[in-house]
């Protein structure tokens, strides 16, 4: 649970933000539930539960949770298998407790090794794809669905041909002068925001909102040629009582919980909804500005307990996202208050005020986004990986490159696989030195001794002749792979039938399931 005196120790900063979460996560929830073939209403409930149960649950001080575009063509498929939206509900239900049971087992320690240049390129992707895929929007087409990251739309087009489709084909003065003005003063509101007074709290995507749903109603009154069309705002689902809204919410049927297809759901949802949570918790880690560290074995314990409720009251499965986490760092949110918040303004709108969040144009929240999508995609950030070599920079690349071309999910693992091979690659390096001063060698250990060193070991001590003394040092390494400990071991048996004097330099008492045959430290074979 939270500490209550850092829950509420950056009000100031925190409702501001949430402010702005909500409003980029309002039609992302609605977008994402459309692609998904789910009721809208199911992709509010996943915003709602994001905010407020994994809000409370993380430990993540800007993660913010809710329905993702990695999951959609998994809810897809399970729809079409699954007889009812209730059988569903009771597989996402099932998939929290899956990453409850991933909690227990300290499964979320395994996203530490992912190298930095795969994380850093999915968030330049992420920003990257967040201006293209909104620059449609701002031009007032909407051919692919609100918070899609894959490259392939429903439409046909992809997300390059859907840019020069909505520039040449499809060009409306109306949003554009709303996504256009509201860029301009954002960035200007960034520069000059005061440092002092009441002003200083004002969230400058709140004024952009509130512009683009005035400036809308004044092109209905002076320039109907300008007003934006409906398929172009917010469509909140709209009850008309208390009682319909309580009533669209739905609970899971346990009666098919012996269904193999339930449960081959709930495990694709758990292993799928974790890998995107843990990524994203890491990458937003990247980004806080006070660079602090979440646990991110309890975060599988916090996504798992919002999955259930979800499930639980008819809403669909969610994960860490980076985007709605982006927004709440660019927006300046300093603690999970942020997050928490931004889950209660979503229930409160859709409860009191959905007529009103109608009225917002896509165009003004296609301006917000865009502009974090040019803060995690500066140019400084590919100078500075530039800066830092080829084992960095193409890792870093090959990520960007083919998130932006596939999806989130697979670009990850094509990042993965590049950046792991990298990683073998640096670490492959000339790790065992010799040396010789007639009939004495030197073998000398220059770090940790791991299984891809095998072969540069063993060739090295081939290198000793007859009839010579050898030191074997391993003072240097702190690990030693039992692998290369049976090398050593083989080289030292076999050494008193070449009249080789042996001596094994270094402290491997750790390795006391393979240890060295001759005694561990400073040790003569002779």
């Amino acid at each position: 649970m939270a500490d209550k005196s850092s829950l509420f120790s950056s009000l100031g900063k925190d409702i501001p933000a949430s402010i702005v979460v909500a409003l980029v996560a309002l039609p992302l929830c609605l977008g994402i539930a459309l692609a998904s073939g789910a009721p809208l209403f199911s992709g509010l409930i996943a915003g709602i539960v994001g905010g407020i149960v994994v809000g409370v649950l993380s430990k993540s001080q800007l993660s913010v949770s809710g329905p993702a575009a990695g999951l959609t063509v998994i809810v897809l498929d399970a729809l079409a298998v699954l007889p009812t939206w209730e059988i569903f509900l009771l597989a996402v239900l099932l998939s929290g407790l899956l990453q409850v049971g991933l909690y227990f087992t300290r499964s979320g320690t395994l996203s530490e090794f992912v190298p930095s240049s795969v994380i850093t390129g999915m968030l330049a992707a992420i920003g990257l794809i967040l201006i293209l895929k909104q620059i449609p929007y701002a031009m007032g087409y909407d051919g692919d669905f609100e918070g899609s990251l894959s490259f392939l739309q429903p439409d046909g087009l992809n997300t390059i041909s859907a840019l020069f489709y909505s520039v040449w084909d499809f060009f409306l003065l109306g949003p554009i002068i709303i996504a256009v003005v509201s860029l301009i003063f954002l960035f200007w509101w960034d520069a000059n925001r005061p440092k002092d007074g009441l002003l200083k709290l004002l969230p400058g995507p709140l004024v952009v909102v509130l512009f683009g749903v005035l400036a809308n109603e004044a092109f209905k009154l002076f320039a109907p040629g300008l007003v934006i069309d409906p398929s172009q705002l917010v469509q909140v689902p709209v009850s008309e009582s208390l009682g319909e809204f309580v009533g669209q919410f739905r609970t899971p049927d346990f009666s098919a919980i012996t269904m193999p297809d339930v449960w081959i759901v709930a495990v694709t949802l758990a292993i799928v909804a974790s890998l995107e949570s843990l990524l994203c918790v890491k990458a937003v880690d990247e980004i806080d500005p006070r660079r602090r560290t979440t646990d991110k074995n309890h975060e599988l314990l916090a996504q798992g307990g919002g999955n259930f409720v979800s499930g639980l009251i008819g809403g669909l499965p969610l994960t860490s996202v980076i985007v709605r986490s982006s927004a709440n760092v660019a927006a300046g949110g300093e603690t999970k208050t942020s997050a928490i918040l931004h889950g209660f303004w979503l229930l409160l709108s859709v409860l009191l005020i959905p007529v009103v969040l109608n009225l917002i144009p896509l165009a003004a929240l296609a301006a917000i986004l865009i502009q974090v999508g040019y803060k995690l995609n500066t140019p400084e950030l590919y100078k500075r990986r530039w800066a830092q070599g080829w084992h960095q920079f193409v890792p870093f690349m090959a990520t960007i490159a083919a998130i932006l071309f596939t999806d989130l999910l697979r670009g990850i693992i094509i990042g993965l696989v590049i950046g792991f091979v990298f990683v073998v690659a640096r670490n492959f390096r000339t790790a065992v030195s010799v040396a010789n001063d007639g009939d004495f060698w030197m073998v000398r250990a220059r770090r940790n001794l791991y299984f891809i060193h095998k072969y540069e070991l063993q060739n090295s001590l081939n290198k000793v002749p007859e009839g010579a003394s050898v030191v074997i040092d391993l003072e240097r390494a702190e690990f030693v792979d039992p692998d290369n400990i049976d090398i050593i071991n083989s080289f030292a048996r076999n050494a008193k039938f070449r009249d080789v004097s042996v001596t094994i330099r270094g402290d491997v008492d750790h390795l006391e399931d393979t240890p060295l045959e001759a005694p561990a430290k400073k040790v003569a074979y002779t």
